[in-house]
């Protein structure tokens, strides 16, 4: 079943007694409140780089302007009963913390403060031109937003909660908003990997100690759920798959590959009953990402359908799958992260350092995200696969020259996970052609510095990359999710 949409809780806060001494002073609040609620409604997502696939907008539960206690309860009970992802808590004047703190302890989620004065400064000639003391307090207390952020916050910390803050104008202040459209971005990113569900088919690659991981840690972090796959039963899909299947995913190979001349017709086959049986394994797990590697000796079937496995996994990962090779779990999550955000995720790790150019290479074998490549993907066959069993068809393709973003997933020594990052450009020149995905990667510290501060953050070897700069996203998303987070550059 599909995951339910996201969900933000929005309230404004203040003070009951304010109201019959200060005429007009709460109906400007509310109006303002009325600004924030349609600005958050008009947030949408990116495009998304990676395929066309609808995204549902989130839902807003705005609870309106809690100024007493009563109120606070019941705005309480609205979130948790609407089971609201994260909560926007707008600071329209001053307002008593005990009317807030009820509204956010028990629902148990995100809070974001919106500290956002109304315009960029008073007008202090014509404020200091009132006749009327009371309406100049009144006047005054339209900008007091700053004043209770620090009772709050103090209140809240106090009490364990969580919060972030927002600084800025409610009205043309692209910074301010801009930061809030990512803390919505990386909710519902949170909210993806939530309901997530990730298969994992075969088993690790022998001796990798670096990408064995713990499941149940990744559950206490991410939710979702993994789904462990046996390759017989992808085997078995395999031998459903029928003669016009076939040559329709062999048209669809030719429409989203640039099929080298040297690829057999034979393997093509195989490539497209093996799609065929993907596509039909995710839909009855009804999987979001993928993890796989298995050396099926032994087994002619089993090793059959994994060495023609490649091209499948490609279109899955352009098509909002992301499969990651070796069993690697952490980075199938990264993939899947990178990709939610609309920036791809392709698997990748080191090739060699060019220090004449001062570049990375990086790449993989198995399958690419094709729909961030420079060009279209070749598709080329390999005698073998170098250090697995088999040969079959692959996939040599480079990421979209640009700026780039790449993330891993670590695993510390201390129980929690580390979302890592750097941020670079993928530059244009030669690579190595020989049938896998391959880029070079231009990093603003330099390659050499770029290696020993990533390296220094022990993650495994793989990690992966997508378009676009995307750190600030990446670590609002680490804030919510209460992970660690680590720029490189």
């Amino acid at each position: 079943m599909p995951a339910p949409p996201l969900k933000i809780g929005l309230f404004a806060i203040g003070l009951d007694t304010y109201w019959p001494q200060f005429e007009g002073l709460r109906q400007t609040l509310e109006d303002n409140l009325r600004q924030v609620a349609g600005k958050l409604a008009a947030i949408h997502a990116p495009e998304l780089h990676t395929a066309a696939r609808a995204i549902i907008p989130p839902i807003l539960i705005n609870a309106g302007l809690v100024d007493t206690i009563d109120k606070a309860f019941e705005a309480c009970s609205l979130f948790r009963r609407e089971e609201v992802d994260l909560i926007f808590l707008y600071v329209s004047t001053y307002a008593l913390s005990s009317t807030v703190l009820p509204v956010v302890q028990r629902v148990k989620v995100p809070v974001i403060i919106l500290n956002l004065s109304p315009e960029a400064a008073i007008d202090y000639t014509a404020f200091n031109t009132m006749q009327d003391r009371t309406k100049m307090t009144g006047e005054w207390l339209k900008y007091c937003s700053a004043c209770p952020v620090p009772e709050i916050a103090n209140v809240f910390t106090r009490s364990g909660i969580k919060f972030h803050q927002v600084t800025g104008i409610l009205q043309d202040d692209p910074v301010a908003w801009k930061e809030i459209g990512q803390w919505i971005e990386a909710a519902r990113v949170a909210h993806i990997m939530a309901y997530n569900r990730m298969g994992c088919m075969g088993h690790y690659y022998s001796g990798m100690l670096d990408i064995y991981t713990d499941l149940t840690r990744l559950y206490a972090n991410f939710g979702g759920h993994i789904e462990l796959l046996e390759v017989e039963e992808l085997v078995t899909f395999s031998k459903q798959v029928t003669a016009p299947q076939v040559a329709e995913r062999i048209a669809l190979f030719r429409e989203a590959f640039d099929i080298q001349p040297d690829c057999s017709p034979a393997e093509l086959e195989k490539a497209a009953i093996t799609s065929v049986a993907l596509d039909k394994l995710v839909a009855k797990h009804q999987l979001g990402s993928m993890a796989y590697y298995y050396k099926g000796t032994g087994n002619r079937e089993n090793e059959d359908a994994i060495s023609s496995i490649i091209l499948g996994n490609s279109l899955l990962t352009a098509g909002g799958v992301p499969v990651a090779g070796e069993y690697e779990i952490k980075n199938a999550q990264a993939m899947k992260i990178m990709d939610s955000f609309g920036a791809g995720g392709s698997f990748t790790e080191y090739y060699a350092m060019d220090f004449k150019e001062d570049v990375v290479l990086m790449g993989h074998d198995g399958p690419g995200h094709i729909a961030i490549a420079e060009g279209k993907t070749k598709v080329k066959p390999l005698q073998v696969y170098h250090g697995k069993v088999g040969s079959g068809l692959s996939v040599e393709m480079s990421v979209k020259n640009g700026p780039v973003t790449l993330l891993s997933v670590v695993e510390r020594s201390n129980d929690k996970l580390l979302l890592l990052v750097a941020e670079a450009e993928s530059v244009a020149g030669p690579i190595l052609q020989i049938g896998n995905t391959n880029s070079r990667y231009r990093f603003p510290i330099g390659a050499r510095n770029f290696v020993n501060q990533w390296n220094q953050f022990g993650p495994a070897h793989h990690c992966a990359v997508g378009v676009g700069h995307i750190g600030d996203k990446i670590e609002k998303l680490t804030a919510l999710l209460n992970m660690d987070f680590a720029k490189v550059c």
